[in-house]
């Protein structure tokens, strides 16, 4: 392990050197190439220096100046071209003046630059303005002036060429100097990365190496079990290496106590084992009592059942006459319905008539006063009214008799309308009495109903009392094997824990720590002492949890448990064998914890 760690600090350490390596490499190299493209810049713009005329020198000027006199260019176009040069001159003045070179500060626009402000002027003043005006010819002594101003801007021109190539040589010089001195640094800056890389690999392999020996001396006696702690105080250190040795002593010490509490209960359950194979004997009398009291609780819950049962059967019965009286009376209730429908279209009929009559003696009214009309006619007619008069009179006593038969029918009509009246108030009354008698069976029929599903509720649930009353028969049968199987694992509880004290025993402490035994538990109580509970449904017993599981998340200074709990199987019918295979199986679950 440490072998492996020391490799990988070297490992650390050499990358670290190899990079230095790298980086000073890379520099030199890139010192070497920033010198190559320095020095081919620099050629390149000699030679376009050498192949363009420059935008500073004036000699394009002069010699357009040359071509305007003798007549080869066009005034028009020879002012164009002169004054795109002099704006190009002045474009480069105002750059360089703004921008000087080092070192030519005071020389670049100094003498040149003077002759050339005198050539401009005096060519647009002698040349470029009289061949404007239309002069035919330019004075030879004017052209002459001018090529001697540019002489005298010429020869600044070469004096600043000459001081711009000694300036460009030395900075060349000083350039090469410099990438010497930046190489020279690089690899010296190197070294010295170098020599701290392995300055600070020796610290690191001292800083490091020591507390793992230490941490790794500790883990080798935890495993041999050795629980001692050391005398030595450890160090104490505020990194991961000394998160780990507080760690290990961590799990020393409360590896100590869960060693020690182990050897203390294995103890206590050797001696508690011999109390609960004695306690096994007595529990196997209680439950041979308890399974004939079942047996007896079981025969009575049959005749129980078959009375609830019968029960059941007469609130069936019942129910089935009160569904048949409630249809019985529903028909009835609907044909009460349908006479008072009747009694009611006759009343309205009786009402349409009594209407009639009351026209008929309308009609017989105005036919008394029209005959009485003609009468008085006929009176003022004379004798030729005679006849007329005592056909007028016969039609007026008919017209009476109408009258009066009709209010005798009206009388009659009257009557039998209240008569229908009073009928169908009381067949209304005999239709409520009807629905209320409907309603009362109903609920009768709703009554009967719900006692026979009690009744069959409770013969449902007496039959699962009987059921469960069959299943503790079984059940109490289970435990008494159960019992015999308790005593066989009791005894190899206790050889269990003989072997575990002798397991423990490999571990070495330094002192015991106070741990209390867990008291045996008294078994002085006979059966006959013990009262009877009633009968409750058991409830599920919670599901087991892992033994790692709970181990984890249990409090070091606490003790898992011994054994685990019964599994499911135990619950099943068991069927009876020998106490020496029992045992010996046992012992095998046992050996199994």
């Amino acid at each position: 392990m440490f072998r492996s760690f020391r490799w990988s600090v070297f490992m650390l350490g050499a990358m670290g050197v190899l990079a230095a390596v790298l980086m000073a490499v890379e520099g030199h190299w890139s010192n070497s190439r920033s010198e190559q493209s320095a020095s081919s810049a620099f050629i390149a713009k000699d030679l376009v220096a050498d192949i363009l005329p420059p935008p500073m020198d004036l000699i394009e000027l002069r010699l357009l100046l040359s071509q305007g006199v003798e007549g080869t260019l066009d005034p028009a176009e020879t002012k164009k071209q002169f004054e795109r040069g002099v704006a190009a001159y002045a474009q480069r003045v105002t750059h360089w003046t703004r921008n000087p070179p080092q070192g030519l500060d005071g020389k670049l626009l100094a003498r040149q630059n003077e002759a050339a402000q005198k050539f401009i002027a005096q060519a647009r003043t002698q040349i470029i303005e009289p061949l404007q005006g239309g002069a035919a010819t330019v004075k030879p002594d004017q052209l002459a002036a001018m090529h001697r101003l540019y002489l005298e801007h010429r020869a600044g021109v070469d004096a600043t060429v000459a001081a711009a190539k000694i300036a460009a040589e030395q900075a060349v010089t000083d350039f090469g100097a410099t990438q010497s001195r930046s190489g020279l640094f690089g690899l010296l800056l190197a070294a010295a990365a170098i020599a701290v890389l392995l300055t600070f690999y020796r610290l690191v392999l001292r800083s490091i190496q020591r507390p793992v020996d230490a941490c790794n001396r500790l883990a080798r006696r935890i495993a041999d079990g050795d629980l001692v702690p050391d005398a030595k105080p450890v160090r104490a250190r505020n990194d991961a290496i000394g998160d780990l040795q507080r760690t290990l002593l961590d799990m020393q010490g409360k590896l100590a106590v869960v060693v020690s509490g182990v050897r203390h209960n294995a103890e206590s359950v050797a001696t508690a084992s011999a109390q609960i194979a004695q306690g096994n004997n007595d529990l196997s009398g209680r439950t041979e009592a308890q399974a004939s009291a079942l047996q007896e609780t079981a025969a009575s819950m049959e005749e129980l059942g078959a009375t609830v049962r019968h029960n059941a059967d007469n609130a069936l019965q019942a129910n089935q006459l009160a569904k048949t009286a409630s249809t019985v009376a529903v028909r009835g209730g609907e044909v009460v319905g349908q006479v008072v429908d009747t009694m009611k279209r006759i009343n309205e009929a009786s009402q349409q008539i009594a209407d009639i009559i009351g026209v008929i003696d309308s009609i017989a009214f105005q036919t008394n006063i029209l005959a009485l009309n003609a009468a008085v006619e006929a009176a003022r007619a004379g004798e030729q009214g005679r006849g007329f008069a005592v056909v007028a009179s016969e039609v007026r006593s008919l017209a009476g008799r109408s009258a009066d038969a009709a209010k005798e029918i009206k009388t009659l009509i009257n009557a039998s309308v209240e008569r229908v009246e009073q009928g169908t108030q009381l067949v209304g009354k005999a239709g409520t009495t009807m629905t209320e008698v409907v309603g009362s069976i109903r609920r009768v029929s709703d009554i009967v109903g719900e006692i026979s599903a009690a009744s069959n509720e409770q013969s449902a649930g007496v039959s699962q009392v009987g059921e469960a009353v069959t299943q503790m028969d079984r059940a109490t049968q289970q435990n008494a094997a159960l019992v015999e199987q308790s005593a066989a694992a009791a005894d190899s509880l206790r050889q269990q824990a003989q072997q575990l004290v002798q397991a423990v025993a490999v571990f070495t402490l330094a002192r015991q720590p106070d741990v209390v035994a867990p008291a045996p538990l008294p078994l002085t109580a006979s059966p006959s002492s013990i009262t009877r509970p009633a009968w409750k449904p058991t409830p599920p017993l919670p599901a087991a949890r892992p033994v790692a599981q709970a181990v984890s998340r249990q409090a070091w200074p606490a003790v898992a448990p011994l054994a685990p709990p019964l599994s499911a199987s135990a619950a099943q019918p068991a069927v009876k064998r020998p106490v020496a295979e029992a045992a010996s199986a046992d012992s095998d679950e046992w050996t199994s914890f």
